[in-house]
């Protein structure tokens, strides 16, 4: 009796579950140099918040800089000097005041020539003087009076020729001011101004000195011409030797 192998269905299913890797594992398989590309969204933001801040710290810097540099033209601005002067300008004006100051006639500025001619002209009258000597010692103290007063007016034409200049550089120095660009332009200007008010206070003083001068010696002469005609008066009313008579020829004889 022969005997016939029946296969049933499990073991038909089981050989091809076996079967089935071999037929599709070439198809399924990774290739080995193939790239796999991951997106991290947190790694993603940190990156984005790093590059923001490392932005606002060159904004940082960048303003910083920005700050030193207005810092220095500030600076640099404060430093600038006034490009004006007037310094020239007021010393020569005290110059022409100095030398009309020393042109003084007869009697000058200095006490030695001012005490030697109050004792040769203006002391007490000599007894023993001639009448001559009385005439001259009047006529030079009258000339002493006289050039004191011509001083006097020349200084006051000096002083009155320097307002016209001492206004220009007063407008002048007062334009530099206001367009001063620094604290040293302005500070300079403001010294200029304190000079030139200085040169017009040297002014007044020798106007002043000039005047006072003029006065002194008019009072001076007018005290000596009083000293002087008591003693002429004097001389006047003293009684003398009186007629003397004596022989006057008034034609020549033959």
């Amino acid at each position: 009796m022969t005997t016939r192998s029946v296969r049933s269905p499990a073991v038909l299913l089981a050989a091809t579950m076996l079967a089935m890797p071999l037929a599709v594992s070439p198809v399924v398989t990774t290739p080995a140099y193939a790239w796999r590309i991951v997106f991290d969204p947190s790694n993603y933001a940190q990156n984005v918040l790093t590059a923001a801040r490392t932005l606002e710290q060159i904004n940082h810097q960048i303003t910083s800089l920005q700050n030193e540099a207005t810092m220095l033209i500030n600076q640099a601005r404060n430093l600038a000097s006034l490009p004006f002067s007037s310094l020239q300008t007021l010393q020569q004006n005290v110059q022409r005041t100095q030398q009309l100051l020393t042109q003084a006639q007869n009697i000058a500025f200095d006490v030695q020539r001012i005490d030697q001619a109050f004792q040769q002209q203006y002391g007490n009258v000599s007894m023993s003087a001639t009448d001559q000597q009385l005439v001259s010692d009047a006529r030079s103290r009258w000339q002493n009076t006289v050039g004191g007063l011509q001083d006097a007016m020349r200084v006051q034409a000096g002083v009155v020729s320097n307002i016209d200049t001492n206004r220009t550089q007063m407008s002048e120095l007062v334009n530099q001011s206001q367009g001063a660009t620094g604290a040293l332009q302005a500070t300079q200007a403001g010294n200029q101004l304190l000079a030139l008010q200085s040169q017009q206070l040297s002014d007044l003083v020798a106007l002043l000195a000039a005047n006072g001068r003029a006065g002194a010696l008019t009072e001076a002469e007018r005290t000596a011409a009083a000293e002087q005609g008591r003693e002429q008066r004097r001389r006047f009313l003293t009684p003398g030797a009186g007629y003397q008579p004596g022989n006057a020829q008034m034609f020549n004889g033959n």
